[in-house]
């Protein structure tokens, strides 16, 4: 360890083809090893931390906590409300701006709308909207997790196998022909962001 500036203690030195070096005393080795000895030695205090198999080499060990609050994330339930409350969201916000720009759909008098009907008009719209963006984004990340769960694979294929599902499942309320324009039409709606987002 290195004196204090100011202070009058004289190391002994060595020299070496001119050059001064200051010389080790028994204590300077003592307390070397000691460092060592709780950094890489045996006193080294253990960490309530584990590297699972698989781990990227220089990847610092996940906890307990960080290993259980990423499973729940990643868990189809989780995607599945996380979607339903982001599509609601979404389609309370196309509810409002649709109830904005055509606000006269649900009023039957020909005196223009006061501010009270109008704003019914809207709060109809957005849960209506809400509602059905919730359930489409709910039924359509519950799948397509379910699906990658199931095969084992996150590839481009799983979007659009789950948006056929997804958009069969809600055509055919409508019938046959709408069912198979529905899944067609969500599989291809489904592959192309897919595609966007992946490259």
């Amino acid at each position: 360890m290195a004196a204090p500036l100011g202070s009058n203690v004289s190391f002994p030195y060595i020299s070496s083809d001119g050059n001064s070096v200051p010389a080790l005393r028994p204590r300077d080795v003592e307390n070397f090893s000691y460092i060592i000895g709780h950094v890489i030695g045996e006193k080294k205090q253990r960490r309530s931390m584990f590297a699972p198999l698989g781990t990227v080499p220089g990847q610092l060990p996940k906890s307990r906590q960080e290993i259980v609050i990423g499973s729940i994330f990643e868990s189809c339930l989780f995607k599945s409300v996380a979607s339903c409350v982001v599509g609601f969201g979404v389609g309370a916000f196309f509810g409002m701006f649709t109830a904005s720009i055509d606000p006269m759909s649900t009023y039957t008098t020909t005196e223009p709308p006061s501010t009270k009907a109008v704003l019914k008009e809207m709060k109809i719209r957005m849960l209506s909207y809400g509602k059905n963006f919730a359930v489409l984004g709910a039924m359509f990340a519950g799948t397509e997790c379910l699906l990658e769960t199931y095969r084992g694979k996150s590839e481009l294929k799983n979007g659009p196998i789950a948006g056929g599902i997804v958009g069969g499942l809600i055509g055919f309320r409508a019938g046959l022909k709408a069912g198979l324009v529905g899944a067609g039409g969500f599989a291809l709606f489904s592959l192309a962001i897919d595609y966007y987002f992946r490259f």
